[in-house]
């Protein structure tokens, strides 16, 4: 009996583990990517409790509140129409986490599907779909963004809209490159084998085992969605006033810097601090799935 129970660490110690948790294993041990991951689940959490974390009605303007210094009743101090520039900053974080959700959604949803035909049917598919992407990437994504947003109309939802259809070049090539690197393992020649259908086959093994690379890019297009986003309402192609939007309280901002620097200085932070949150949590993710990793 003490036997058997002195050979159980043994066998859990060789028990071989799964990639789900040898992947988050290299993660922790890069702490400049949990940081990030702690950071980002912040402004998460920020996004989704705005209307009980901001101590303000962020678009509520106060005649007798205009261009206050941060202070305890204002953190952040106020704007140009007295709005507390906390408040506007946490729902900010609102706008901007649906626009990187979302548009990296939209990237995903036409750029995997696109991949993974043109790499896994090839010949002519693959040239044709191929040459679109490569003229899509010839342009500037944010120029290509702003051209769609201003066709499309000035709102958040078209900003969104033009920054996925943007992006999806991106993720066209990283699900193409991923489907035909997996279609020469052994395991989808042997699916082949068995007579499975190719849609099966594309579906069932090549692209569930596409998905790291293509989370990698996703939380990386994220961060590019946010500084796109802000841009766009920088520009007033965005989120429109009166409602909150890092970009467009930077644009507001800049006709103040020198007697109220806080207008710009708080905008551009958070924009700067959830950027590179994204991008820590990015590249501990591409090392932590890297097959090739230790």
């Amino acid at each position: 009996m003490s036997a058997t129970i002195a050979q159980r660490p043994a066998e859990l110690a060789m028990r071989p583990q799964s990639p789900a948790r040898i992947a988050f294993r290299r993660f922790c041990r890069r702490p400049a990517a949990v940081i990030g991951l702690v950071i980002v689940i912040l402004f998460i959490i920020t996004a989704v409790f705005a209307p009980w974390i901001a101590p303000y009605d962020p678009i509520k303007t106060s005649w007798t509140a205009i261009r206050k210094a941060p202070s305890a009743l204002y953190w952040m101090g106020t704007d140009e129409n007295g709005r507390d520039v906390f408040s506007r900053i946490v729902w900010g974080a609102r706008a901007s986490m649906l626009a990187g959700v979302v548009s990296v959604a939209i990237a995903a949803g036409i750029g995997v599907p696109a991949g993974l035909i043109a790499g896994f049917i090839g010949g002519r598919t693959d040239m044709v779909l191929s040459r679109i992407v490569d003229t899509m990437l010839a342009v500037p994504n944010l120029i290509l963004a702003i051209a769609l947003a201003a066709f499309l109309g000035p709102s958040l939802q078209n900003a969104m809209i033009a920054i996925g259809v943007t992006a999806a070049p991106v993720f066209m090539r990283v699900s193409r490159g991923a489907t035909m690197d997996i279609i020469t393992n052994d395991y989808v020649e042997a699916a082949r084998a068995l007579g499975n259908p190719a849609w099966r086959v594309a579906l069932r093994h090549v692209l569930p085992n596409s998905f790291p690379p293509v989370l990698v890019q996703s939380t990386l297009a994220i961060a590019a969605a946010i500084i796109a986003e802000a841009a766009l309402s920088f520009l007033g192609l965005g989120q429109q006033p009166p409602q909150p939007s890092w970009g467009s309280m930077l644009n507001s901002a800049q006709r103040f810097l020198s007697q109220a620097p806080w207008l710009a200085i708080f905008p551009g932070a958070a924009i700067f601090l959830c950027v590179v949150s994204f991008n820590l949590v990015g590249d501990g993710l591409r090392d932590a799935l890297d097959p090739r990793g230790r």
